[in-house]
């Protein structure tokens, strides 16, 4: 058949242009039909030899999120009749609608060995007949344990169903009990069927991730009778890697209890089918763990001798077909900054192409986007770099350099290698202690353009120079004997692990750069954070984190998604999205439609929830305060029975009140758990099993504790939650609002307390049967001016505003009266 009956001539040229410009060699493309069923746009994704060409077909997602027509390659020989692979391969893609095509070199004759199925637009999402599994006798609420339909579960729904029907942009606020998940994935999955796109869900937690995945996802397909590939994705540091775990068999320097963590481990891999972390039935140690887990800069891709059975390779084909893959915002954000910076959207990056998005956990989104973007190192972490380079134990010599000095018989010049290794530790340890010294009571310490920081540049800079000079100068030597190194051995897993290791150590570099040079970088913080465990010795890390998020968010996640759902129970203050949408990049996309919704909970709050605030609480900055708190905390926790999450804003503050409390609450058989006891993960079960005790904890326990029920009658917010004002990224934002000409108060600091106070207040009701007291111990609430806001972000409930005495009667009578 002539070409041009089945090409555009401009679409035939270009093809005509890839061939040659492949040596006349086969080469693999994916065809877009127009609206005559003519080939009027190509992309060529693969290359190959005179007699073959990998078909990497994407089923279904090709460029964008627009789905190819037809697959083309071209038979150099010009003898068009297929192959047994050429048919095999149209037949998988027929399956699916795609066509596909063979035609020679001059793009003058084609084969069509499948015809193509015209394109459907887009269909339309009904809302009536999509809500209507929600409603009453339902697909979905059938299926669902004295489901009860909620108005504001299937208005929330419309909302997302405008959103898939008018490539919208959408910001939802629902309450506690409103049910998001399935107003959200309900018209996803029907949305991925009906019209083959695939659409990604993104969560703040691995917890969420698989309440989806492994609940509320198969409910939701089985009720509705669609058959979808779902995949869940998490962070390769989730995964074990098979190559790096025979490494360290090979060379384990591991101690008696680390090895058994390691031989659980590799006995594991032999019937596991995932390789994630959380499947293991032990916690392994963050030593063992991070010396076998996959990473994306050690992953050898395709040179990998154990390739065919990566968990992480296996996963990506997984991923490559489904229609809809479960993320956390880690992992999104480290595909979005790839394809913003150059990858492009069309093919598959760290995930396959999509362009359709929920975000739910959606308030945590400039959190996690700023933590990925920023930079970090530590005395700590360099030494974990040079140990996998060279280490010393007693007279035995290990590392990845030992080894690529054995393979280059070059073991003459490693004495000059450990050399450098123990400069750069001297000078690593030097800084270390030179930035400790800054760190004050505060335990941080930032460089600001706006102060006189002369004092401790001069204690650290010429350290921070140093340091850099060692660390190139260790590379450099490195890098001398990695060129010697035989185009044969560079498939060395230790050559390629060597190679990441100076990368990452000029990362390092780079950091120690950017610090003498804070004044000429004011869209970057640089700061000192001083760590310390429990009982161990402190340590410096240094940040360099970016002032500003929205417009990294702005461009590579609302402007390129066609449609973005952003849920939380928490995205306004007053019922505005101003301050959360100006913050993570919304509120700076002009020419896109954005729908917006706030969606009350369904729980009865005014009869069941009482909110109290002692009115003879000191306000913070007075004396007596954190006395005041001591004796509230262990009195009400006593009146209460137990069954009590206590949330601080200072870990200070936290021991000072458990400390008090402890011989209070132990003679009334009253568990006391303090975060930093244990892992946050097990501290929580604890707290969950044993109905009677007192949670004592500070920030990450403020969202994401779900304890329904009587495991959880009080909750005590003893602080109203701003942000310190020491903290450094925090005070350079504040900076930057008042340089703009803003309040940083009320344009900062306000709505960002009143957000994080309304997620603590959300630990306390989490089914519809639950009751018990909110007290709030922050004389500010009730006697500063801007106390109401707080107060008017919450849902109604019944009220308590008396003396602590008082407030302690009435929540025992609410509690416990008949």
């Amino acid at each position: 058949m002539r070409a041009d009956r089945r090409f555009t001539g401009e679409c035939a040229d270009r093809l005509r242009t890839e061939i040659d410009g492949a040596g006349g060699n086969e080469v693999f493309a994916l065809g877009y039909l127009d609206d005559k069923g003519i080939v009027s746009r190509i992309r060529v994704i693969a290359r190959g030899n005179e007699n073959s060409v990998l078909a990497l077909p994407s089923f279904g997602f090709g460029e964008g999120d627009e789905a190819e027509d037809v697959f083309i390659h071209n038979h150099p020989s010009g003898f068009l009749t297929p192959s047994d692979n050429d048919l095999a391969i149209a037949g998988k893609a027929a399956e699916s609608g795609t066509g596909a095509y063979i035609v020679d070199n001059a793009v003058q004759t084609v084969y069509v060995i499948a015809e193509p199925v015209r394109r459907r637009e887009i269909k339309k999402l009904d809302a009536k007949d999509i809500t209507a599994s929600l409603e009453k006798g339902g697909s979905v609420a059938r299926r669902l344990e004295n489901y009860e339909p909620r108005q504001s579960q299937l208005d929330l729904m419309e909302l997302v169903i405008r959103a898939f029907n008018e490539d919208s942009l959408v910001a939802a606020e629902a309450g506690t009990g409103v049910g998001k998940s399935f107003a959200y994935l309900i018209p996803a999955v029907h949305h991925a069927c009906e019209n083959r796109e695939r659409i990604l869900v993104s969560t703040a937690t691995i917890t969420l991730q698989q309440q989806l995945y492994e609940k509320d996802i198969p409910l939701v397909t089985e009720a509705l009778q669609k058959k979808i590939k779902v995949v869940l994705m998490k962070g390769r540091g989730n995964y074990v890697c098979r190559r790096r775990m025979e490494d360290v068999l090979r060379e384990p320097d591991l101690d008696e209890a680390e090895f058994e963590d390691l031989r659980q481990i590799v006995k594991w891999t032999e019937t596991s089918k995932s390789g994630s972390r959380s499947d293991l039935s032990f916690s392994p140690s963050e030593t063992v763990w991070s010396r076998v887990c996959s990473e994306a800069d050690l992953c050898m891709g395709m040179r990998c001798p154990e390739r065919e059975r990566c968990f992480v390779m296996s996963l990506r084909k997984a991923a490559a077909d489904a229609r809809l893959i479960v993320v956390n915002h880690h992992l999104l954000f480290a595909d979005l900054a790839a394809r913003h910076e150059g990858a492009g959207y069309e093919g598959t990056v760290v995930l396959p192409p999509y362009n359709r998005i929920i975000v739910d956990e959606a308030h945590t989104i400039e959190n996690a986007a700023t933590s990925f973007f920023s930079g970090e190192f530590s005395r700590l972490g360099i030494m974990r770099q040079l140990g996998r380079l060279y280490r010393k134990r007693r007279a035995a010599r290990k590392g990845l350099l030992i080894r690529l000095a054995a393979v280059l018989s070059a073991e003459d010049e490693l004495d000059d290698l450990a050399s450098l290794v123990e400069s750069v530790k001297q000078e690593a340890a030097g800084l270390d202690s030179a930035a400790l010294g800054l760190c004050g009571q505060e335990g941080v310490f930032r460089f600001s353009p706006v102060r006189d920081n002369g004092g401790a540049e001069r204690a650290v800079f010429p350290r921070f120079v140093s340091l850099r000079k060692k660390i190139l100068s260790l590379n450099e030597k490195s890098r001398d004997l990695l060129e010697r190194v035989s185009q044969k051995s560079e498939e060395d897993p230790a050559v390629w692990e060597i190679k990441t290791v100076l990368r990452r150590l000029d990362d390092i570099a780079d950091i120690c750069s950017a610090f003498p040079e804070y004044r000429e970088k004011p869209k970057d913080v640089m700061w000192i954070e001083r760590r310390q465990p429990a009982g161990g010795d402190s340590w410096a890390v240094f940040n360099r984190t970016p002032v500003e998020i929205a417009e990294n968010l702005k461009a590579g996640l609302f402007e390129p998604g066609r449609t973005v759902v952003c849920v939380s129970a928490t995205l306004t203050t007053g019922g505005d999205f101003g301050y959360w949408a100006g913050r993570c990049g919304l509120g700076l996309v002009k020419e896109r439609m954005i729908l917006t919704g706030c969606f009350p909970s369904p729980f009865p709050y005014a009869k069941s929830v009482l909110l109290a605030a002692p009115e003879d609480a000191p306000l913070p900055e007075e004396a007596g305060y954190q006395e005041f708190v001591d004796r509230s905390v262990a009195e009400l926790a006593a009146a209460s029975g137990g069954s009590a999450l206590v949330l601080f804003t200072s870990y200070q503050s936290l021991r000072s009140a458990y400390t008090a409390a402890l011989p209070c609450l132990q003679p009334l058989g009253i568990r006391c758990l303090r975060q930093g006891d244990d892992d946050r993960s097990r501290l929580l079960r604890t707290f969950l099993s044993d109905e009677s005790s007192v949670l004592f904890a500070t920030d990450s326990f403020w969202e994401g504790v779900d304890a329904p029920g009587d495991t959880l009658r009080l909750v005590i917010l003893c602080r109203l939650p701003f942000r310190s004002p020491s903290d450094p990224v925090f005070e350079a934002r504040r900076e930057l609002l008042e340089k703009q000409g803003g309040n940083p108060f009320m344009d900062l600091s306000l709505p960002e307390a009143v957000m994080k106070f309304k997620q603590g207040f959300g630990r306390l009701m989490r089914r519809s049967s639950d009751h018990g007291v909110v007290a709030v111990l922050d004389g500010r609430i009730l006697k500063k001016r801007y106390g109401s806001f707080f107060l008017k972000s919450l849902p109604e409930t019944r009220t308590s505003f008396t003396d602590l005495n008082g407030i302690i009667r009435n929540a025992e009578n609410f509690l416990f009266a008949k």
